[in-house]
C-alpha cells in the first residue's frame, strides 16, 4: 500500500512537471502597440509552418539515500527524489520532493520503558512554487508528512525584492503549520493532540565585494499545544533521592530508586522562540569557504549557539571536496531536571512540568566530516550531472541526565543530481 502511495505521487508530480513546463516555455505575448507585419507582402514568399516554441527551461532532478546510525541504538535509512523546473527568462520556477525515513530504535529510553524495538515508516513530500519576473517576486509552498500515530501539514508564502542591481536582496515571509499527535493502534478521534505553528521570518543578503556575500535572518515561531510525548514516562523520587541520583544513572539503579509511580510526560502549553541566523561565503583562487552562526532563545528558558563551517575545495573542473565541522551548544530548559520529585501517595505532589527528553537539557555537540563531488557531465558542460558522498560523525555530551552521558552518531549520504 506504501509502494502503491508512493508511486501514485511520483506520477503526479511527474504530470505537475510536465504541465509546468509547458507553461513555462510560452513565448511572450507581444505587446499591443507592436507593428504588425505588412499584409503586402510578396505573393511569392513560400508559406512556412509556425516556428514551434523554444524551451526554455530547465529541468533538475535528484535522487538521495542517507543513512543515519548511533549508540543509542537508532538506525534511520531514508531514500528521497527532488525535481524541479525554472524558466530564467520568464522568472518561474516549481520544486518537489518526496521522502521516506525508515527508524528502528532500542534507545536506553525504550528499554527503560520495558519495551521492545521500535520500527516505524515515515513519508513527507513538499512543493514550492516561485515567480519573479523582475527585482520582485513571491514563493509559496506546502508539505506533508505521515506515520503512524503523526500526521502534519503546513504551508507558507515569501515574499523577495532585489536592490541595487542585485546587490542587496530582502525576504519576508509566513507559515502555519498543524501537527496531530496520537498513539499508534489508536485512531485520532479517541485521542490525539493538536499542535498549530505559526512562523515570521525575515533577511538580507548582500554583496560584499566581488568574492564575499553575507546574510543575516531573523526566524520567530509560535507553537501553541500539547507537544508531550504519550510513550514518555517519567521516574519519580522522593527528595532525599533525588539529591543523591548520579548523572548517568543506570536502569537498575533509577527502577531500584525511584517511586512507584510514573506519570506520564507534561510540556508547557505554549512555545515561542527567536533565531537569529549570520551567514557568509568567501571565494578564494579555487575554494569557497562557507560559514555560519545562529543563536537561539525560547520561553522555555533555553538558549543555544551553533556554529556551522565548511570549506569547498576545487579539484580541476570534475572534483571537489569539503572538510566540514559544527558545534553546538545550550542551556537547560527552565523546567528541567535530572531527578524530579513527589510528595508520598496519597494524593502525589507532581511537577507541573516534567520531561525525559534530554534535548531539553544541558548538552554540547560536536561534528566532523566532509564529502566529495564527482562531476559526470559533458566535457563542455561537466556539472551538468553529479554525483557526492557525504559523512560526518557526531559527539554529544549530555551534562546533566539519567541513563546517558554521552552519543557518538553517524550520518552518510549518497547523491545524485543532474539537469534533463
Amino acid at each position: 500500500m506504501q509502494l502503491a502511495r508512493r508511486t501514485r505521487r511520483v506520477a503526479l508530480w511527474a504530470a505537475l512537471s510536465s504541465i509546468v513546463s509547458v507553461f513555462l516555455s510560452l513565448p511572450k505575448m507581444a505587446d499591443a502597440d507592436e507593428e504588425p507585419s505588412p499584409v503586402d507582402a510578396p505573393a511569392a514568399t513560400p508559406k512556412t509552418s509556425p516556428k514551434k516554441p523554444e524551451d526554455t527551461s530547465t529541468k533538475r532532478a535528484s535522487m538521495e539515500i542517507a543513512a543515519y546510525s548511533d549508540s543509542d541504538h537508532v538506525a534511520v535509512f531514508t531514500p528521497s527524489i527532488s525535481a524541479s523546473i525554472e524558466n530564467v527568462t520568464q522568472g518561474a520556477s516549481l520544486h518537489a520532493s518526496y521522502l521516506v525515513d525508515v527508524v528502528s530504535a532500542a534507545s536506553v529510553d525504550i528499554v527503560s520503558t520495558a519495551s521492545r524495538r521500535w520500527r516505524e515508516i515515515r513519508q513527507a513530500g513538499s512543493l514550492e512554487a516561485e515567480y519573479k519576473p523582475h527585482d520582485f517576486g513571491v514563493s509559496v509552498a506546502g508539505s506533508v508528512s505521515s506515520e503512524p500515530d503523526y500526521l502534519a501539514y503546513g504551508f507558507g508564502a515569501q515574499l523577495v525584492h532585489d536592490f541595487f542591481e542585485k546587490n542587496l536582496t530582502l525576504t519576508g515571509g509566513f507559515g502555519y503549520g498543524h501537527d496531530t499527535a496520537g498513539r499508534g493502534g489508536t485512531p485520532f478521534s479517541v485521542f490525539s493532540h493538536i499542535i498549530t505553528r505559526g512562523s515570521f521570518n525575515g533577511g538580507l543578503v548582500a554583496v560584499i565585494n566581488r568574492a564575499t556575500v553575507g546574510g543575516l535572518t531573523m526566524d520567530i515561531v509560535s507553537e501553541s499545544g500539547d507537544q508531550s510525548k504519550p510513550y514518555r514516562y517519567i521516574p519519580m523520587f522522593d527528595a532525599a533521592t533525588a539529591a543523591q541520583v548520579p548523572k548517568g544513572a543506570s536502569i537498575d539503579y533509577v527502577t531500584s530508586h525511584r517511586l512507584f509511580e510514573r506519570p506520564l510526560e507534561q510540556l508547557p502549553l505554549a512555545r515561542n522562540r527567536f533565531a537569529l541566523t549570520a551567514r557568509i561565503a568567501h571565494r578564494l583562487d579555487a575554494s569557497t569557504l562557507r560559514a555560519e552562526e545562529r543563536v537561539y532563545d525560547d520561553n522555555w528558558g533555553l538558549t543555544a549557539s551553533t556554529t556551522d563551517a565548511r570549506w569547498v575545495f576545487d579539484l580541476g573542473r570534475r572534483v571537489s571536496f569539503w572538510p566540514h565541522g559544527r558545534a553546538h551548544i545550550q542551556s537547560a530548559a527552565s523546567f528541567w531536571q535530572r531527578a524530579y520529585t513527589s510528595g508520598p501517595a496519597p494524593g502525589w505532589d507532581l511537577p507541573e512540568f516534567r520531561t525525559g527528553d534530554r534535548e531539553l537539557g544541558p548538552l554540547w555537540t560536536v561534528t566532523g566530516g566532509g564529502g566529495v563531488q564527482l562531476y559526470l557531465g559533458s566535457k563542455a558542460e561537466p556539472r551538468k550531472w553529479a554525483v557526492s558522498l557525504t559523512t560526518d560523525v557526531m559527539y554529544t555530551s549530555f551534562l546533566d541526565d539519567l541513563y546517558l552521558t554521552s552519543r557518538t552518531g553517524w550520518l552518510g549520504a549518497i547523491t545524485l543530481e543532474g539537469e534533463l
